[in-house]
């Protein structure tokens, strides 16, 4: 259980799958590194069950849509895999869409109530001027699965529990983590700022999918 000035933190998470339906929520400091860290572990899973196989050259091929935002096909490499690239008609992007074949979707461009899409993580985005939730910075991460949930929260956060590192008992489920944490006062914000998507008697506000304009990432060798 999250403790001082975490609480706030978690509060937010705890906003954030009321609003959106979702079971579990990590929030992390951006949604790029929301999606390093839900596509790294679908894919240590997925090696998991192919070195039962002996199959230890394994490599994940993950499709990305051409045009996209730059870090998307950069964090699929970053945790291990492939990019394939695949054909966007138009050369806008709207709203969410799934990393296949793993479990996780890039949500950047959807926010709205009761979105989760059940058995995903689905990665949002708090930051930039398009978003509908606007905290300058921020991202989360939307889930079902508890073993993935309970990696995640320790990944995000050096490996820690949210407490203070000199009480902490790092032989308890250790995790190599990586610095991602959302600061409990962008989280205070989000806590301040929610209540925007609910409307007078309570009930939930639905938002449109944002429709941006992106480059056709396939042209450039960087992630081939």
């Amino acid at each position: 259980m999250a403790q001082g000035i975490h609480k706030v933190t978690a509060d937010f998470e705890k906003e954030l799958a009321i609003y959106t339906g979702a079971p579990y929520v990590i929030c992390v400091d951006n949604q790029s590194n929301g999606l390093f860290l839900a596509l790294h572990y679908w894919i240590q899973e997925r090696k998991k069950e192919h070195y039962k196989t002996k199959n230890f050259k394994y490599i994940e091929v993950i499709d990305v849509p051409q045009r996209t935002y730059p870090s998307v096909p950069s964090e699929v490499i970053h945790a291990g895999a492939e990019v394939n690239f695949t054909k966007v008609e138009g050369k806008t992007l709207k709203g969410a869409y799934q990393l296949n074949p793993s479990n996780v979707w890039d949500s950047a461009l959807r926010f709205t109530a009761d979105m989760y899409i059940p058995n995903s993580m689905m990665c949002i985005s708090f930051t930039g001027a398009y978003k509908h939730f606007k905290l300058s910075k921020g991202g989360a991460i939307l889930l079902d699965d508890l073993n993935a949930y309970n990696w995640l929260k320790k990944a995000r956060f050096s490996g820690r529990s949210e407490c203070s590192y000199h009480e902490d008992n790092f032989d308890d489920n250790p995790v190599i983590g990586w610095n991602f944490y959302m600061m409990p006062e962008i989280a205070t914000r989000g806590l301040l700022l929610i209540n925007q998507f609910y409307n007078s008697d309570g009930s939930k506000k639905h938002n449109e999918d944002l429709e941006l304009p992106y480059p056709d990432l396939s042209k450039f060798n960087l992630w081939k």
